[in-house]
């Protein structure tokens, strides 16, 4: 009799284990389901296996390797017979990780929220004139025909982010990170500092980057020079940069929540970068902002709407700026 209890209470815990198992299991099951339709810590969840093996699929992937090589495909030296970029930068040197890394010019949702009003151009635009922008601008180019292969790859490959994201337009990382504005102007002198220190391993004592062994590309973009980004461009802008370099840079030593750089530190950086007194770049003479008071509080060529200098809109101090449109009952824009 008591063997039999024994084997019969055995038989009752082999149950209640088996039973747990599998709620446990069904647990982590649904935490990882969960996992896949939003974004964590480290990053936004996209699965790229998840592209689906037909047409729309196939201009997806396109799209996709033409966001993380650009120069590859449409670059000076790339393999595509219409090359329409005109320096050898990627999409990816800013909108990082194919556009899915937050706080780094963040694409996941960008299909969504196109057509939109444009500062810059003065007028609602659509996703595929925003595209042309970045093409004609940081890449030096000529814009993709509407109907080319590669526009409608790049906006396949945006809609099927937006639409595998599942993440809402308030997500954490999906716009550029906050840092706090100091009372003093950003400094070219300490930035150069901060260059030579953590920066020109990578991308050279003279901003020139380095090309891959093929020079169809880079391993690390150039950040002036003839070959760089225009002025007037997002990364021209000192607190815009500033932004994208807090989360990210150096590549090896920061993260979006353990930052290398101080904000006031990466301000530094971001105006010794972008002083063109002594650093040379694309000659542009369309900067745009037909309309003044629309500029954004970083954008150095005039005229504005308030009466700050080019030197003041271009380095600091910026509270006085925002203090003056918050007076007006405007948020200015950085």
């Amino acid at each position: 009799m008591k063997k039999r209890y024994q084997y019969i209470t055995c038989i009752f815990i082999l149950y209640a284990l088996v039973v747990v198992a599998q709620l446990l299991i069904s647990c982590n099951e649904s935490a990882k389901a969960d996992s896949n339709k939003s974004n964590t810590s480290a990053g936004f969840v996209i699965d790229t296996t998840k592209i689906p093996h037909d047409q729309f699929g196939e201009a997806v992937k396109y799209g996709r390797q033409l966001m993380l090589h650009t120069a590859y495909f449409i670059g000076p030296d790339g393999i595509n017979e219409k090359r329409y970029a005109g320096n050898k930068m990627n999409c990816t040197n800013c909108h990082q990780d194919a556009g899915t890394k937050p706080f780094a010019f963040n694409l996941v949702t960008t299909f969504r929220n196109y057509p939109q009003y444009r500062a810059r151009e003065g007028r609602v635009s659509s996703l595929a004139e925003r595209i042309n922008n970045c093409v004609t601008r940081p890449l030096l180019g000529k814009p993709l025909p509407l109907d080319s292969k590669e526009m409608i790859a790049i906006m396949s490959y945006l809609k099927w982010l937006s639409d595998s994201s599942y993440v809402n337009n308030n997500a954490k990382g999906l716009k550029n990170i906050e840092i706090p504005l100091p009372d003093i102007a950003a400094s070219p002198e300490r930035g150069a500092q901060l260059y030579a220190t953590n920066c020109a391993r990578c991308h050279g004592g003279s901003g020139e980057g380095q090309l891959q062994y093929d020079k169809v590309t880079y391993i690390y973009p150039p950040l002036w020079g003839l070959q760089a980004y225009q002025p007037g461009s997002s990364m021209h802008r000192i607190v815009k940069m500033a932004q994208w370099l807090v989360p990210n840079m150096p590549y090896d030593k920061a993260t979006h929540d353990k930052p290398f750089l101080t904000p006031a530190q990466a301000l530094d950086l971001a105006a010794f970068i972008n002083d063109d007194k002594i650093h040379q770049r694309p000659f542009v003479k369309d900067f745009q902002y037909p309309n003044y008071g629309e500029k954004p509080i970083d954008y150095d060529r005039g005229p504005f709407g308030d009466p700050f200098s080019d030197t003041q809109h271009k380095y600091g101090p910026f509270k006085p700026i925002i203090a003056y449109w918050a007076g007006k009952g405007f948020k200015p824009t950085y």
